[in-house]
């Protein structure tokens, strides 16, 4: 029955569409639903279904379906406009146009109709962007005209002005091309005045709230690209002023008060600026008066009343960061300039997220430009400020503020990096690190911020944090969120106090705290404050440095935390441990002043005890704090005598195992011997993380046998996979043989990664003894066996070693590349790990071992170069981004080789194409600045003399069938783009490929691209294509001009007119 819809040679049945579009959104059956959305969608990729449009507007009942037409329309305007015959669009252009005056002179209409007229009113906008100015030259007067017949619809027209604005000042990048946004931008310029007229007219007759409202909406958008002019030479301040304490015009007016204190314009405005913002005081005070609380009122307010206490944070911010210095000037400015940093102050304390964001953004701009300064006074300025503040006065000016924001800060601290304990797939407990999460950059930017504050004026600092731990103590506020944020606030400020100042803070907020455990009952408050302590101290390790009693004593807790079980506490022991030895490391292998013994000898001979109620994660942290320990002593024999002391106890479980494997392989099956030896493995590579080339002795005692592991275990879990299926690999037993061969390729990854002195050493002996038992094997393997960290590692050696790995390459490709890309190419979803560590092995490779890629079979190379085209069509950024960077990486290499040809004529056109797919199809929007790159590259090869034989098939069309390659090319091209995007007319594609090639500075080649890219979307206009092809033209011809002008930067024999 809906499939009546289709037949475009009958009228339309609208009431079917009706009942066609409820079936898709109502409750209808899945199959039904189903149906109905491949009928609309048939429907709405019709070339003629706008002319049905019109029909379904004015009988359709359904408010649904007429959006439904609405978008087939607007899909018209934005991508097939410029086909449409003149008639066409300007019976289009009318309906629009009348349908909206229809709407807005029936008051009930346009009050009921809200979202649909919205949703005509951006279909006008499109279709403005496309035939404004040159086919609808009178567009601003036009509608500046029927603005004055009636309030609704001006109001309507505010709104289409304001969206017009938008669409070509904030979103015309990537919607237009640069020729179109300036003639777009110049023509609103020029008819400004009649808008600014309107505005001013409706803002100073007594017009609806609504008009009003819509009006100063108007004006936000365009105040912050109009002529200065209109802005300061007319009443529009002081009637954005006056319409400030109007509860129903707060805060749009404001919102464009701000966007005029964002200007940043020439000294010759400072007057206007200054009365602008003491007027602006003296209207606050009356709407907000100096005394209010104003985070209560906050908590208690309204939506819009917090909207209200957000957009006056910006107007304050946005307004000091470009014209605090007016405001220094004069004694009536400062008093004005104070009292506004008292309102910013008191709204940074308001207790809500976006709201901090503003304020402390500014205060991180704000304090450094106090500080900077104050501390780097320049004699000149005195003379520059008038009778202004004195850059030295600026922190006197400023420290009822400055200490408010030490305030702020110590009370809002945020939390530093987290170290947080997970389980990896396999099981295992491993620590991972939060990166890059909104509270890190929080506490980055508050960090910064009390620094320079501290700086100010240390003793407030001080003091104030001092103050609030007496109130944590005395009971007052005690609470674990108010303990922590002043403890990370102490720990923030580490090093910006004189050495004195601060051995004696850190004394006495050790001393409080150490004195609050002994006050608090209940273990979790004591384990808080344990927590905190471990925190502080990890902080200074300065003063760690200079006091060892206390350093040692800090450790022997930490050491009594190891045995502590309450939740938490043995982890934050041994991360502070860890810490501290990053730090300290070089005390802890010195004999100092009372001691017989180094305090690294004292604690290997209670090593076992010290650990023994540690679980795994730990001890591998506890191990790599002591690596960095025995790193630190000079003397290799000593260092040797601490690393083997070290490592005694997993060494003798170690040497126990093979012994017993070495028997009876069938012990390393057993779940307990795996996860031992799992364990040893990694405490190994703990310690070879931290400790580096001198690890060297300890891997020499292990490798062989490790290998000899690895090598079994890879056995028993391909038997079980081959035996057992894909499902096979997913068991507990198998999950844990895998983990110990993946701890293993880490710690040789490790290893060789640390191993700065033993590059030769490690490509002599240690690579070839891996070769067959994890090359070999990861080739003999089935694919769910594979393990992508035997490419990390290979890529690793080749990073490191270099140029020793190129005799190993050719091995190395014929061990991975063919088994693992029939792994990762038969979607894009499977073996996700695989595929980047393979691409980073690849990089490796041509990075590295360039030239083993020319001593490649044919087929070899393509395999390669088909690799990385595969690489950056993925979807998966991370290795779409590494195919493009390999790819130009081996075009830039390959170019400066006597290979240069051989590669081009093999793959150059190959790979324009491949470009040019990946880079309008939409998916892979972000690799646009490297598609640009390659792009760039490869027409300023075609177009050098880096190629010396044709492109082209000389067999087919002879050696003289085109005069050079880069003809070749242009043609290439053009077919190409014709074939693919038929809406573009030929001089349009003639214009791009010749910009291709002219641009030979990278940033407008890829604004050139940008054009092409937006050109690629739409259907030409048929009247103004060859306009901007014309511009195009002259464009590249001035361009042409200008270098034929200096002489010798035309190649001779190029210039044009020459026989």
């Amino acid at each position: 029955m809906a499939q009546a819809l289709l037949d475009f040679s009958k009228p339309l049945d609208v009431n079917l569409l009706d009942q066609t579009v409820a079936e898709f959104y109502g409750a209808a059956s899945a199959e039904q639903r189903a149906a109905a959305e491949n009928i609309l969608k048939a429907l709405q990729e019709h070339q003629d279904s706008w002319q049905k449009v019109d029909a379904i507007l004015e009988t359709s009942t359904n408010q649904q379906t007429k959006f439904f037409a609405l978008q087939i329309l607007e899909d018209v305007i934005k991508f097939r406009w410029g086909a449409l015959p003149d008639e066409q669009r300007d019976g289009i252009k009318n309906y629009i146009s009348n349908l909206i005056i229809k709407i807005c002179t029936d008051e009930r209409s346009f009050r009921a109709e809200r979202t649909f007229l919205a949703k005509m009113n951006i279909a006008l906008v499109q279709i403005l962007k496309q035939d404004w100015p040159h086919k609808w030259p009178s567009f601003i007067p036009d509608i500046v005209g029927a603005s004055k017949t009636s309030e609704a619809l001006c109001e309507n027209c505010m709104v289409i002005l304001k969206l017009l604005s938008e669409e070509i000042f904030d979103f015309s990048r990537g919607e237009l091309t640069q020729a179109k946004t300036k003639e777009l931008k110049s023509s609103l310029n020029s008819d400004f005045r009649l808008i600014h007229d309107l505005c001013l007219y409706v803002l100073n007759v007594e017009a609806r709230p609504d008009l009003i409202r819509a009006t100063l909406a108007a004006l936000q958008a365009f105040l912050s690209w109009i002529p200065l002019g209109y802005i300061f030479e007319s009443q529009l301040v002081e009637i954005l002023l006056k319409h400030f304490p109007q509860p129903a015009y707060r805060n749009v007016a404001l919102q464009c008060l701000t966007e005029v204190a964002s200007l940043t314009v020439g000294p010759e405005y400072n007057t206007h600026f200054e009365s602008l913002f003491k007027y602006f005081m003296q209207q606050l005070q009356t709407v907000l008066p100096p005394g209010t609380d104003i985070v209560a009122a906050y908590s208690a307010g309204t939506d819009d009343e917090q909207a209200f206490v957000q957009d006056l944070a910006l107007f304050f911010t946005s307004y000091f960061k470009a014209h605090i210095p007016i405001l220094e000037t004069t004694p009536e400015g400062r008093a004005a300039l104070l009292a506004g940093l008292q309102y910013l102050t008191n709204i940074s304390f308001v207790d809500d997220e976006e709201v901090f964001k503003i304020t402390l953004e500014y205060w991180n701009y704000f304090v450094p430009d106090v500080f900077n300064s104050t501390t780097t006074l320049d004699t000149t300025a005195a003379f520059a400020f008038g009778g202004g503040v004195l850059p030295s006065h600026r922190r006197g000016l400023y420290s009822e503020v400055l200490s408010k924001l030490r305030l702020l800060m110590i009370s809002r601290m945020a939390k530093p990096e987290e170290v947080i304990v997970v389980e990896d797939e396999n099981g295992n407990i491993v620590r991972e690190t939060m990166k890059d999460t909104d509270t890190l950059a929080r506490y980055k930017t508050m960090h910064e911020t009390l620094v320079y504050l501290a700086h100010l004026d240390h003793d407030d600092t001080e003091t104030q944090m001092l103050d609030k731990l007496r109130n944590q103590m005395n009971g007052k506020d005690f609470a674990w969120g108010s303990l922590n944020t002043l403890c990370w606030a102490i720990g923030s400020i580490s090093g910006s106090m004189a050495e004195e100042q601060e051995n004696r803070f850190l004394v006495t907020v050790i001393r409080d705290l150490l004195s609050l455990v002994e006050m608090t009952r209940g273990k979790d408050n004591k384990a808080v404050i344990a927590a905190n302590i471990m925190y502080v101290v990890g902080q200074y390790p300065r003063f760690l440095r200079n006091h060892w009693k206390f350093l040692k004593t800090v450790v022997n807790k930490l050491f009594e935390f190891m045995h502590e079980t309450h939740p938490g506490v043995q982890d934050m022991a041994c991360e502070t441990f860890l810490k501290i030895c990053h730090k300290c490391k070089r005390k802890f292998v010195v004999i100092q002043i009372g001691e017989t013994e180094p305090f690294i000898s004292e604690l290997l001979t209670g090593l076992t005890s010290i650990i023994q109620d540690l679980e795994t994660h730990q001890i591998h942290m506890f191990y790599e704090a002591v690596g960095l320990m025995t790193g630190a002593e000079p003397m290799p024999q000593k260092r040797e005598d601490f690393l083997t002391r070290l490592m005694q106890p997993p060494n003798a479980t170690w040497q126990q195992i093979i012994a017993q494997a070495t028997q009876s392989p069938e012990v390393l099956k057993a779940p307990e011997v795996v996860r031992n030896v799992q364990n040893i493995l990694q405490t190994n590579c703990s310690v070879a993380s931290s400790l580096g080339p001198p690890f060297l002795s300890q891997m020499t005692i292990i490798y062989v046998d490790m290998l000899n592991v690895y090598r079994m275990y890879s056995e028993l879990i391909s038997n079980t996979i081959a035996t057992g299926g894909p499902h096979a690999a997913k068991t507990s037993a198998v999950k844990l043989m895998r983990s110990v061969k993946k701890v293993a390729l880490r710690l040789i990854e490790t290893f060789v990664e640390k191993s700065d002195d033993h590059s030769a050493l490690i490509a002599e002996q240690f690579v070839p003894a891996m070769m067959d038992p994890i090359l070999g094997d990861y080739a003999r393997n089935v694919p769910d066996a594979r393990d992508a960290e035997v490419l990390s590692l290979f890529a690793t050696i080749i990073n490191k070693l270099q140029g020793l790995m190129e005799k190993e390459v050719p091995r190395i490709f014929e061990a991975v590349f063919e088994v693992t890309l029939t792994m990762i190419t038969k979607n894009f979803e499977d073996y996700p790990e695989h595929r980047l560590q393979f691409f980073n092995l690849l990089h490796a490779i041509t990075k590295h071992c360039f030239t083993t890629l020319f001593t490649m079979s044919p087929a070899q190379l393509k395999l390669v170069i088909d690799s990385i085209v595969w690489a950056f069509r993925h979807t998966e950024r991370n290795i779409a981004d590494t195919g493009l960077n390999l790819l130009l990486e081996i075009c830039l290499s390959f170019e400066n080789s006597e290979f240069a040809t051989q590669y081009y004529q093999a793959y150059l056109l190959q790979l324009l194409q491949e470009v040019f797919a990946v880079m309008t199809d939409t998916f892979h929007k972000p690799g646009f600045k490297m598609h640009a790159r390659i792009l760039h590259h490869l027409f300023n090869v075609a177009g050098s003399e880096a190629i010396r034989s044709p492109l082209w098939d000389v067999a087919v069309k002879g050696p003289t069938a085109y005069p050079s390659n880069a003809a070749f090319v242009h043609e290439f091209v053009t077919q190409l783009l014709n074939t693919s995007f038929p809406n573009m007319r030929p001089q349009q594609v003639q214009a791009c490929v010749a910009g291709m090639f002219e641009y030979k500075d990278y940033a407008a080649f890829k604004q050139h691209l940008r054009d092409f890219l937006v050109q690629t979307k739409q259907f030409a206009d048929e009247n103004n294509a060859d306009l901007f092809a014309e511009e195009a033209a002259q464009q590249q011809e001035a361009e042409r001009q200008r270098l034929a002008a200096i002489p010798g930067m035309v190649k001779q024999g190029d210039e044009t007119g020459m026989e």
